[in-house]
């Protein structure tokens, strides 16, 4: 596996990453056990992934035990970020923000113990917290960075005037928004902020939340508590007209010998040597393919190709539920 460097901090991860959310949460039950999944997340140690996401809200604190249990073996050798800025994650989401410099702490301490390591790699604000200057966030995260309880600090789906804001007092390792060839907005103004200030760019959801695989369409029915059944973007109606992002994909991947998701996680590794895509799954199969997609070298050719065929999509759909959106890009 190629490795990138996150920014200019230094931080050298794996070119392709792991998003674990969905082995506890959000796209139904796992289709395996709990020891099924720590070996899905060794097998992707083993073939070269070393850079691991996770949360404190993910399954109520569940899965960064699952991540802490299954990378323990390896700790020194890979990366582990997780995410600190919610009241309370056995209430979920819906609790509302909470980045209050003690809460931080708090949330550090929690999380040491259920990684089962000494420092937090990379520890990112999961949503901007409006009640709290960011300037306070920041300052919390530098003091353990001077603690030694964490290592880098990072911000999620956080606006660019954010970004400057939090930078000025603890320099930004990595942002983290969604990103993908159904979800652009970042090229705005997120990536201009990143690659002025030297901040590594991961994309969560770099598949589309599964849509980019080619493997979902219209007539597709998800289990009753997958939250894909509370996004706009994924109506049976959207998911048809969407369809053809995945055309475009399926054209390229053909011609490559490749896979419709190996073209997208693809594309988004030739957009900037400094982006880091962090796709989830819970099969070894997938994070097969996943990892082949780093392989996959896409010519300013085909470059063109793929822009030329998107710029004439307007991808229908929001893509989260309003209550979810006013969280985001604060």
């Amino acid at each position: 596996m190629q490795k990138r460097n996150l920014g200019k901090s230094g931080l050298e991860v794996s070119a392709i990453g792991f998003g674990a959310m969905g082995m506890s949460q959000s796209y139904g039950p796992p289709p395996g056990t709990r020891e099924e999944m720590i070996v899905v997340l060794r097998e992707a140690f083993e073939r070269g992934v070393s850079f691991f996401d996770t949360a404190e809200i993910y399954g109520a604190g569940k899965n960064e035990e699952l991540v802490g249990e299954a990378l323990a073996p390896f700790k020194e050798r890979v990366v582990i970020a997780t995410k600190f800025g919610f009241k309370d994650p056995a209430a979920g989401a819906s609790a509302g923000v909470d980045s209050r410099p003690e809460r931080i702490k708090q949330v550090a301490e929690a999380s040491l113990k259920r990684l089962r390591v000494d420092a937090i790699d990379l520890f990112y604000q999961h949503r901007v917290d409006p009640a709290v200057p960011i300037e306070d966030v920041a300052g919390a995260v530098k003091d353990l960075i001077e603690e030694g309880k964490v290592k880098h600090f990072g911000l999620s789906e956080a606006s660019a005037k954010t970004i400057r804001r939090a930078n000025a007092v603890q320099p930004l390792t990595a942002v983290q928004s969604e990103y993908s060839l159904w979800w652009r907005e970042p090229e705005k103004e997120i990536l201009p902020t990143c690659e002025e200030l030297g901040i590594g760019f991961v994309p969560f959801s770099p598949l589309g939340k599964g849509f980019l695989t080619g493997k979902i369409d219209e007539t597709t029915t998800f289990d009753s508590t997958d939250f894909r059944n509370t996004i706009p973007r994924f109506t049976p109606e959207n998911r048809k007209a969407n369809q053809t992002v995945v055309d475009i994909l399926k054209k390229i991947a053909e011609r490559k010998k490749a896979t419709s998701a190996q073209i997208a996680l693809a594309w988004l590794l030739a957009q900037e040597p400094w982006i880091v895509p962090i796709p989830g799954t819970r099969k070894i199969e997938r994070l097969e393919e996943n990892i082949g997609a780093a392989s996959i070298e896409l010519t300013p050719s085909d470059l063109r190709e793929i822009e030329d065929a998107a710029s004439t999509i307007t991808v229908q759909g929001a893509r989260y539920p309003e209550a979810v959106q006013r969280m985001i890009d604060r």
